[in-house]
């Protein structure tokens, strides 16, 4: 007792370490105040620590030692205390205080995930495709077996001669560019005035396993650019890639500069990979042996399955995007939160076998498209130099899929860049929250971004004599476009045209084909 009374107005001793910032798996106030859950803490943080340190000295060359280091941190992320009911103080309070029904839900959530066969992130039921997501107005104009393609309808009186032809990414659904009306990076597009094209890619089933690169550049985005020109009567269009979408997207505006036809007016890489010299940790996960097991069973013909890719890039931030959803829905038997980005992240889309397998090889494994003549497309030679349009390039801080130094890599790949109007830009945040960054009123952006008119070769360089901007990025993009529309004309009210009439309103069916039907 006289021990105890002695001792209470000390400082506790420091702990023997601490949770990374941002780590909020040791949130609840047990982890700090109660012995027990606080040894269990430091004892798995000073284990994460050993560990690190045993795989950086170790004696490996730079792939194997990136390959144990990822194996290593899964590993560590998987047996934290938090993972476990009985060495987690909130769901064990959760049971306590709910006699039990917590894990009654938590396993009945569990029973439901398996017949989904994947972990719920966010509330399924809080969103519909063209009811609450995808919901600008707009019409499908043109579809073939691959894709669907929409334009929206314009919401001011003049609209730039030029349109815009947008190609999101064959991995996953388009309206990440058109969330909802708040962040909708089409909406914003529109109200600058321009007619906007979006490619509305299928999610292939097995009739279309046999599709190639080659096809989703030719009979992809080489025929969106095509129809896009037609129906709004123009010389040429502008043109945006998101990510994989920048990736087709470059190589197709390649495919155009080997054949000598000027059909795009500028063009815009949003977090794209054209240089896979560091492709971040997706690389540790992608090497020879992997590659050849793909192509014997699927490169001839096949499908690779959505639900293969929406746990691989879930699994790379496993403690943001898996963990947190085991505790909250089975441990704790909670209700995961309505978001509709994550919505759209688990809406994942299948991809064909043979056109899976060359882009793995060719660019994560070979990384032959910075290489001119390396890669043949569409029967002619590919250089990226020989592009030659106006570019404008983002790239995001924190993205862990496209990591921003390899994105800068473009600027210089892009047909050098005196000589054209090339911005390149970096947002903060990550893959997806950096590029879905609304600006307006109301609407200043939370996040910021960094420029610079000066590019030299090392991206490091570029940083440290780049400024930051508070809010969006999406107006000085907007400023940017502006200067490549061709001039303004009179908004039309009719979609289409008779060669192309409305087929039926947006989002149209392609987007709303799961990946498992």
């Amino acid at each position: 007792m006289e021990r105890h009374a002695a001792t209470r107005g000390r400082r506790a001793p420091a702990p023997a370490t601490n949770p990374a910032p941002g780590d909020k798996r040791f949130a609840a106030a047990e982890w700090r105040d109660n012995p027990y859950f606080d040894y269990l803490k430091q004892s798995y943080l000073i284990a994460a620590s050993f560990t690190d340190e045993l795989v950086e000295a170790a004696n490996l060359e730079p792939q194997a030692k990136d390959k144990l280091r990822y194996a290593m941190r899964q590993s560590m992320d998987a047996v934290c205390p938090a993972n476990f009911p009985a060495t987690n103080p909130e769901a064990m309070r959760a049971a306590l205080e709910s006699n039990g029904e917590s894990l009654t839900r938590g396993l009945a959530n569990l029973i439901a995930d398996a017949g989904r066969g994947r972990i719920s992130q966010t509330d399924d039921g809080a969103f519909e495709v063209g009811r609450n997501l995808a919901t600008a107005p707009g019409a499908v104009v043109f579809e073939n077996p691959l894709f669907q393609l929409i334009q929206y309808a314009p919401s001011t009186p003049a609209v730039g001669e030029r349109p815009l032809v947008m190609v999101p990414p064959c991995i996953n659904k388009f309206y990440i560019l058109d969330l909802q009306p708040a962040n909708s990076y089409v909406r914003y597009a529109v109200d600058q005035g321009h007619t906007v094209f979006m490619v509305s890619w299928r999610n292939v089933k097995a009739d279309l396993g046999h599709l190639t690169w080659d096809d989703y550049i030719e009979q992809g985005v080489l025929e969106a650019l095509r129809v896009a020109r037609a129906i709004a009567g123009s010389d040429k269009v502008n043109a945006l890639g998101f990510c994989v979408g920048g990736t087709l997207l470059g190589a197709a505006l390649a495919v155009l500069a080997a054949r000598g036809e000027e059909r795009v007016s500028s063009a815009t890489y949003l977090t794209t990979m054209l240089d896979f010299s560091d492709t971040g940790q997706i690389g540790v996960l992608i090497d020879e042996a992997g590659v050849q097991l793909r192509e014997q069973s699927i490169g001839a013909g096949g499908l690779l399955p959505g639900s293969d890719l929406a746990f691989v890039f879930s699994a790379l931030r496993a403690n943001d995007l898996i963990w947190p959803y085991v505790v909250n829905n089975y441990l704790k038997g909670g209700s995961p939160a309505a978001f509709d980005l994550l919505y759209w992240n688990a809406d994942s889309t299948n991809l064909p076998g043979p056109m899976y397998c060359w882009y793995v090889r060719n660019t994560y494994l070979e990384n032959r498209l910075r290489e001119p003549g390396a890669l043949v497309n569409c029967g002619v030679p590919v250089d990226l130099g020989a592009i030659g349009l106006p570019s404008f390039i983002l790239a995001t801080r924190e993205d862990h899929i496209v990591p921003w130094k390899s994105a800068y890599r473009s600027v210089a790949l892009l047909g050098g860049r005196e000589a054209r109007d090339t911005r390149f830009l970096l947002g903060a945040s990550g893959h997806v929250a950096g590029v879905i960054n609304p600006a307006g009123p109301g609407r200043p952006g939370k996040r910021s971004y960094w420029s610079s008119t000066q590019y030299p070769a090392e991206p490091q360089d570029w940083l440290a004599g780049a400024t930051e901007h508070p809010g969006s990025w999406w107006p000085e993009w907007s400023a940017w476009l502006a200067t490549h529309k061709g001039g303004e004309r009179k908004a039309r009210k009719t979609l289409g045209n008779k060669r192309h009439p409305a087929i039926e309103p947006a989002p149209g069916r392609y987007v709303k084909e799961k990946f498992n039907q």
